[in-house]
């Protein structure tokens, strides 16, 4: 029977990896809302809501 650590992938990536993905994700986030927020602004003047 294996040990519980070997089947769960006991080998961690470097945490400047692991900070990598998070600034990544949280990036990709911040300009996905950014894109929405936008998109919303355009539709908003289009239909006569805007200043």
């Amino acid at each position: 029977m294996r040990d519980e650590h070997e089947t769960r992938g006991a080998v961690r990536s470097p945490p400047w990896r692991r900070l990598a993905w998070f600034v990544g994700i949280w990036a990709g986030g911040v300009l996905a809302l950014g894109a929405f927020a936008w998109l919303l602004r355009l539709l908003m003047r289009a239909i006569g809501m805007g200043a």
